[in-house]
């Protein structure tokens, strides 16, 4: 059985490779961040904090209807891998490129919602992964799921701010091949993580 320490580790694991992972919000960072400094790109790097407990009440409420159908969860648990492949090969498939977005006006935490809120990215990982990572956590004890909500977002908007801080100030680093393999390397991860979901959800399917 998982110890509390595991679900932490995991969830600063997933949030270090969703928050460098290409997207929308790494796109808006470093517009704004070029554009307007670090204030405005940190702005962006915290509205995750704002949208998605939204998103996690709401998951939380669907699958909370399925908690006594293994098989439901099972197979919610290898969508969930699937997800975690084509995140992966992404991340493998990364190379350098400049992230520009036009930007008329200041207005950095707004747009950081907005396109949190309409990006099916986080809806996706909350409904196939977290969402399931948290009713696991909640069999075992209570602190399993907070230490992985906190590692998640320990990880993810403190892995966004440091993008900004580094656009800030270097540039070059960014659009570097060190910033790609850094990237590739995360995809690696995820790939292995989407392994690991593969075995629970075929436990949950009495297929092991």
């Amino acid at each position: 059985m998982a110890t509390a320490l595991e679900f932490l580790v995991t969830g600063l694991l997933l949030g270090l490779a969703q928050g460098l992972s290409p997207g929308p919000l790494i796109t808006l960072i470093f517009s704004e961040t070029l554009k307007y400094g670090k204030k405005e790109g940190i702005k962006i790097a915290v509205s995750p904090l704002i949208t998605d407990s939204l998103i996690i009440l709401l998951v939380l409420l669907v699958l909370s209807s399925f908690a006594q159908y293994n098989l439901v969860l099972g197979v919610i648990s290898l969508l969930g891998a699937g997800y975690l492949i084509y995140l992966g090969i992404e991340n493998l498939r990364a190379k350098m490129e400049r992230f520009e977005v036009d930007v008329a006006e200041k207005g950095a935490f707004k747009r950081g919602i907005i396109a949190n809120l309409l990006s099916p990215h986080p809806y996706l990982f909350w409904l196939s992964i977290g969402g399931p990572k948290i009713l696991e956590g909640l069999s075992i004890q209570v602190s399993a799921s907070a230490l992985f909500i906190i590692g998640l977002y320990a990880s993810l908007v403190g892995s966004k701010i440091a993008v900004a801080l580094l656009v800030d100030k270097s540039r070059t680093f960014v659009n570097s091949k060190y910033y790609v393999y850094i990237i590739q390397a995360l995809g690696i991860v995820l790939i292995i993580f989407a392994l690991l979901f593969v075995i629970d959800g075929m436990k949950l399917m009495e297929l092991l």
